[in-house]
């Protein structure tokens, strides 16, 4: 059973630094794309960052220049380094993996990041 546990959220001041991960655990398949989404209260979840396998990368716009994705393969982990917060970053963040044959996609249970100005 693929399982994905997210940490490294919690409580920081504007202008602050976080680092959050997501691991895989369960995993039997090649995973593609590795994506870290947000939601903020009463607001869609919305992609922050993605890499593929190949290590190619997109972002938000919102965090273009402070987020940084990045992944362990040998580890089936993602990272997410989050510079110079805002209170407007403050979201539950969630991880998710697609797998490379099927395009499935697994979800793990969300990490609190909030930034207080």
């Amino acid at each position: 059973q693929v399982q994905l546990v997210e940490s490294g959220g919690g409580l920081v001041q504007a202008g602050g630094s976080l680092r959050l991960s997501c691991a895989a655990s369960g995993v039997s398949f090649s995973i593609n794309r590795m994506e870290w989404y947000r939601q903020a209260p009463g607001k869609q979840r919305e992609l922050v960052a993605g890499i593929t396998n190949g290590g190619s990368t997109n972002y938000a716009d919102s965090v273009k220049g402070r987020f940084t994705i990045s992944r362990d393969n040998a580890k089936n982990t993602a990272y997410l380094q989050m510079n110079s917060l805002q209170p407007e970053d403050t979201a539950v963040y969630y991880c998710k993996i697609v797998r490379l044959a099927t395009a499935r996609a697994y979800w793990g249970q969300g990490t609190q990041v909030t930034v207080s100005s």
